[in-house]
């Protein structure tokens, strides 16, 4: 069976994630069939981008969206859409009030939290510190 989940991104404590269609059995970083979005939980609002047309594709194929997916679909009111589609709704018509309302929501800037700083035990930060003292 086909889900729709997150697939971690990022470095060390700073993940973002892709949403994709992966197989059920698969590890949660492992072999996935298509890469339908993303979604960064660091910013404020959180963002996500999503290609809707490949979504509503993948879902009206049977692919179950995981407990994260589904509240991002229903936050960008995805789901809604779908069940629209389903009752009979233009797939062109919905494609538009998406891309509408992708515009309408906030593209932030700034994440939650700061950039780690750059450590001292570093070989090159020290290196660069050296330089620094032999120039002054």
């Amino acid at each position: 069976m086909l889900r729709i989940r997150l697939r971690r991104q990022g470095g060390k404590k700073q993940p973002t994630y892709r949403i994709v269609v992966a197989d059920q059995k698969e590890a949660r970083d492992g072999r996935f069939v298509e890469v339908i979005g993303h979604y960064n939980p660091r910013t404020e609002p959180s963002v996500a981008k999503l290609n809707e047309e490949r979504a509503y594709y993948w879902l009206g194929n049977g692919a179950q969206p995981s407990e994260a997916v589904s509240r991002i679909f229903g936050w960008t009111g995805t789901l809604e859409r779908f069940a629209r589609i389903k009752s009979g709704d233009s797939l062109e018509d919905l494609l538009k009030e998406a891309k509408l309302s992708e515009d309408e929501r906030p593209n932030p800037t700034t994440t939650k939290h700061n950039p780690p700083k750059e450590s001292s035990s570093n070989k090159k930060s020290k290196e660069k510190a050296r330089l620094e003292k032999e120039k002054s």
